[in-house]
């Protein structure tokens, strides 16, 4: 039977989950519609979220742009929508100023529930890593939905593994499948 699936990309932690594999990766280049395509197979797409930050273009003015690009092209993906939320800066223990994403997580754990609650999906596809989520994928079972976790190994929690109906690893041999040259 056709199971109606909804993706949730945690952006952020996909990208970090790339570099630990390779720090030339990049997700600018990845094919998320092909890779989400691969995924779900023949089941039927409901919706697609897609969650991070934007970088601040003063900056690095050329890596904001091809962020910018990405978000764009993520746009054009059919039922795909990107929730960009606001970075913050702070001081590490040196002095120096780096910036962290606030709201992303609350962001995705709020459409997931919410879908679940509105039984807009029989399945959900968490692209993450994160152990922040290990209560909502208990939320969303106990109203008797799935949850896949399609993880990076280096910078995953077992736990979240562990909660999951289904996992799928992200490694380097996927990351070369759906990478593309456009």
């Amino acid at each position: 039977m056709l199971k109606r699936i909804s993706i949730y990309i945690d952006g952020a932690n996909f990208y970090v989950g790339m570099t630990s594999i390779n720090p030339k990766y990049t997700d600018v280049k990845f094919d998320f519609e092909k890779y989400i395509q691969n995924i779900i197979g023949k089941n039927n797409l409901i919706k697609i979220y897609y969650y991070n930050g934007s970088l601040k273009q003063q900056i690095n003015f050329k890596i904001f742009q091809k962020q910018q690009k990405l978000f764009s092209r993520l746009r054009k993906i059919k039922r795909c929508e990107v929730i960009i939320c606001k970075r913050k800066p702070r001081i590490n223990d040196e002095g120096r100023e780096y910036h962290i994403i606030k709201g992303d997580d609350i962001y995705l754990a709020l459409d997931m529930q919410g879908d679940a609650y509105e039984n807009k999906y029989d399945k959900a596809i968490l692209i993450s890593s994160d152990g922040d989520f290990i209560y909502l994928i208990k939320r969303i079972k106990a109203l008797k939905k799935e949850v896949e976790v399609c993880y990076f190994e280096s910078c995953v929690s077992k736990q979240l593994l562990k909660e999951a109906n289904e996992i799928r690893l992200i490694n380097k041999k996927i990351l070369r499948k759906f990478f593309f040259n456009g």
